[in-house]
C-alpha cells in the first residue's frame, strides 16, 4: 500500500501552511483506497492535528513508513530520512549557495527530490505554486506601504483577518488616492496582484495613456513584450529572450517618472536585465516610492531588493544616496516589501488552494509511477542528479 506523510515544517522562521488539508486528505482517501495517509505531529501547522484526525487521518511522530514525503518549505538536513521520495520548494533550481549543503546531503542520503517549482507544463508554464495568493498579500501589503508613507490612509495587516473572504471587506469604503502603479508579469503572481488592483477599484490604462494626468488610482499592466526588447531587432521573441536575456533591453526605465508604486511580479533569474538601476535611483525624476517586489529576488529585476524582510516587518527603507537599508518611510529613502513567504499570511486559502493543484495535476500519477512533468521536475532520482539539470553539476560536486 503506498503511504503518502506530510511532514512537520522545519525550517525558522516556521512555516504554517501545508500541502493538503484535512478534508483533502479524506477525500484522497475515499477515491483511493488502497492508499493509506498519515500526518507528523505539528503544532503550527494553519490546520492542527486535531482537524486531521476528525477526518480519520493518522497522526504519527515517525513519519519513516511514508514513501512520499509532502512537504511545503527546505526539509532541515536533520530531518531528512533516507532513500526517500520529497516534494517541497527546495530554492536550488538557481543553484541557491544557502541551500547547497542541503542538496548535498540529499545526494548523500539517496533521495529523490521532487520540487515544486519544477513542475511545468512542457512550455514552461508552471503547474503548481503559491504564486496567486503571494500575489495577493503582496499587492495588499504595498498598497499600506504606500498609505503608511503618505499618510493618505490606512490599511491593516493581512494576517489579522480570518481568510480571503474577510480581507474583501476590510477594502469595502477604501479611497485610494490617484497614485499611478506599474504591474509587471504574467504568471499566477500577476494575477493575484491583480486581483487587488480591482477590488481596490484601481483602473487599468493601457502602456501609452500611463503617462496622462489621471484624478483617480490607475495601474498599467506590464508583460514580457512591454518590458523587454531585443538590441537589434527591436522585438520581443519569449523562448529566445529567456535562452538569451543578455541580447535584449529593459525598457521599464520610461515609468520610472510617472509611477510611485511598482507592483513586481516578473520572472527573474541571472543575466535578465533589472527593470531600472541604482543610478536610476540619483535621478531627479526618479518617481517610484514604494516597490511590492513579490517575486522577491534579492538584487534581481530590482536592485534596491537588498534582502528578504521578516513577514512580522515586511518593509524597510533604502537610502538612494547610500543605499543602505533603513527604516522605512524616510524622505531620503524608498521602501521596499520583500518577504520570501507571503501566502502564509493567508494560509488556509493558500493551502486549501495548493492541494487543489497537487490532486489535480500530481498525486495519482505519482503514486502510479510518474509521467512526464513528474519526471521533469524531478531535480534527484535516488541522489543522483537529473542530466535536465546539469546546468547544476557544479552545484552538485562535494
Amino acid at each position: 500500500m503506498p503511504v503518502l506523510g506530510l511532514i512537520k515544517e522545519g525550517k525558522v522562521p516556521s512555516d504554517n501552511r501545508v500541502a493538503l488539508t484535512p478534508k483533502q486528505c479524506k477525500w484522497l482517501k475515499e477515491q483511493h483506497p488502497d492508499w493509506d495517509i498519515i500526518v507528523e505531529a505539528s503544532p503550527n501547522r494553519c490546520y492542527n492535528d486535531q482537524e486531521y484526525s476528525r477526518e480519520g487521518i493518522e497522526i504519527v511522530t515517525d513519519i519513516s513508513k511514508a514513501q512520499i514525503l509532502l512537504g511545503i518549505k527546505e526539509v532541515p538536513k536533520t530531518q531528512l530520512i533516507a532513500g526517500k521520495t520529497y516534494l517541497f520548494f527546495s530554492h536550488t533550481k538557481k543553484a541557491q549557495s544557502y541551500n547547497q549543503a542541503l542538496f548535498h546531503k540529499m545526494m548523500d542520503l539517496g533521495i529523490t527530490l521532487i520540487d515544486y517549482e519544477c513542475l511545468e507544463h512542457e512550455d514552461g508554464q508552471r503547474l503548481i505554486g503559491f504564486g496567486f495568493f503571494a500575489g495577493i498579500v503582496g499587492a495588499h501589503n504595498g498598497i499600506m506601504a504606500y498609505g503608511n508613507r503618505t499618510k493618505a490612509f490606512h490599511l491593516g495587516r493581512v494576517k489579522e483577518v480570518k481568510d480571503y473572504r474577510e480581507l474583501i471587506h476590510t477594502y469595502f469604503g477604501l479611497k485610494l488616492p490617484p497614485v499611478k502603479i506599474v504591474v509587471t508579469g504574467s504568471g499566477r503572481v500577476a494575477h493575484g496582484i491583480l486581483e487587488i488592483m480591482n477590488l481596490m477599484d484601481v483602473q487599468q490604462v493601457e502602456p501609452d495613456e500611463f503617462d496622462r494626468h489621471y484624478a483617480y488610482p490607475v495601474y498599467v499592466h506590464l508583460k514580457g513584450r512591454d518590458l523587454y526588447s531585443h538590441k537589434i531587432t527591436k522585438e520581443y521573441e519569449r523562448n529566445d529572450f529567456h535562452a538569451h536575456p543578455g541580447n535584449y533591453d529593459c525598457l521599464f526605465k520610461k515609468y520610472l517618472t510617472h509611477a510611485q508604486i511598482l507592483m513586481n511580479g516578473i520572472y527573474w533569474e541571472p543575466g535578465i536585465p533589472p527593470l531600472f538601476t541604482q543610478e536610476d535611483l540619483l535621478e531627479d525624476e526618479f518617481a517610484l516610492t514604494t516597490i511590492a517586489d513579490i517575486t522577491d529576488d534579492a538584487h534581481g529585476s530590482v536592485p534596491c531588493n537588498l534582502g528578504d524582510a521578516p513577514s512580522e516587518d515586511p518593509v524597510y527603507g533604502v537610502n538612494v544616496n547610500t543605499f543602505e537599508k533603513t527604516v522605512p518611510y524616510l524622505p531620503e529613502g524608498i521602501d521596499v516589501m520583500a518577504v520570501g513567504n507571503l501566502p502564509n499570511e493567508l494560509p488556509r486559502d493558500a493551502s486549501r488552494f495548493f492541494g487543489e493543484q497537487l490532486i489535480k495535476y500530481v498525486l495519482p500519477d505519482l503514486v502510479a509511477g510518474g509521467n512526464d512533468i513528474i519526471k521533469r521536475a524531478t531535480m534527484l532520482e535516488k541522489g543522483v542528479l537529473n542530466p535536465r539539470y546539469d546546468h547544476l553539476v557544479d552545484y552538485a560536486k562535494h
